[in-house]
């Protein structure tokens, strides 16, 4: 995977791009990646290390301080609503928690960007519909309200909803977050068939490793600070030797990645109290 040279096969380029909500503090810090077309990426890596801000802004919601978001050759401007618009037609977002509409059935809810973004009748919207929700084995629930589905039918009812217009590019916020084993696995599974069989180009933010590396094609391990750490295939970060990687992706608690958001030293916030108090911090974990 090669995140320095853009090439024909490239659908999303990120170049030179930084990113922060405030002057304080980065969240991207000068990354460049390249994401190939019709191949399923993982995006991996801890909680505040930007995973879903790079999302936000491939999706057009933020735009970037410095650096350029490419989309198939054309680079994003977030204040222009006709170039959104039309852009956001190509991709489909499975967000993190699901954002159903909870006043509509199961059917409205897959509808809903058919409605939107189509003239579609509505004889063959159903049609899709139903496809849809049988291709995440799900037909049987359309009639239903959301509050009468269980929290993994919620989440493979988005994915129905992400895939309505065929899109291009997919992403997936945190697809595993929340889901038993076997719903993991059902939801893993069909981001892998539904890339195979559509030919769409799939990024998956997370940091289940084990469901990411059996599904993707390629892995980029990011970092708190908005860096890359490492990239490549799932067999070569997997057998990495690099000691931020091999702490990662194996789980280990001990190693250049700290527990602890930095902060200054504990003296400076208890003073005379600072044994005592980080005594009471390591008894209450």
């Amino acid at each position: 995977m090669n995140h320095e040279k853009k090439s024909d096969d490239t659908l999303i380029e990120i170049d030179h791009v930084t990113f922060g909500y405030d002057a304080s503090r980065l969240i991207l810090n000068d990354i460049s990646l390249n994401f190939p077309r019709g191949k399923v990426t993982a995006i991996l890596g801890g909680s505040g290390c930007g995973k879903t801000t790079l999302m936000r802004l491939i999706a057009g919601v933020h735009g970037v301080n410095s650096g350029r978001v490419v989309f198939d050759g054309e680079v994003l401007d977030h204040r222009d609503k006709a170039q959104m618009f039309r852009l956001r037609r190509r991709l489909g977002m499975l967000f993190q928690f699901g954002a159903l509409f909870t006043d509509l059935t199961v059917f409205d809810n897959v509808a809903f960007p058919l409605r939107e973004h189509s003239d579609l009748p509505e004889a063959l919207i159903r049609d899709i519909v139903l496809m849809k929700l049988n291709a995440v084995g799900l037909r049987g629930a359309a009639s239903l309200r959301i509050s009468e589905v269980s929290g993994g039918m919620a989440r493979r009812i988005a994915l129905a909803r992400a895939i309505a217009l065929d899109p291009e590019l997919i992403m997936y916020d945190e697809p595993f977050a929340g889901l038993d084993l076997i719903s993991m696995g059902v939801a893993a599974k069909l981001i892998r068939t539904l890339n195979d069989i559509t030919g769409a180009t799939s990024l998956v933010v997370s940091h289940d490793v084990p469901e990411c590396m059996a599904i993707s094609d390629y892995v980029v391990l990011m970092a708190v600070g908005g860096r890359i750490v490492a990239h490549g295939t799932p067999r070569e970060l997997m057998d990495s030797r690099d000691p931020e990687t091999r702490q990662f992706t194996r789980g280990e608690p001990d190693g250049p990645v700290k527990f602890h958001y930095p902060a200054p030293d504990i003296a400076e916030d208890f003073g005379d109290r600072s044994a005592e108090a980080a005594g009471a911090g390591g008894r209450a974990g």
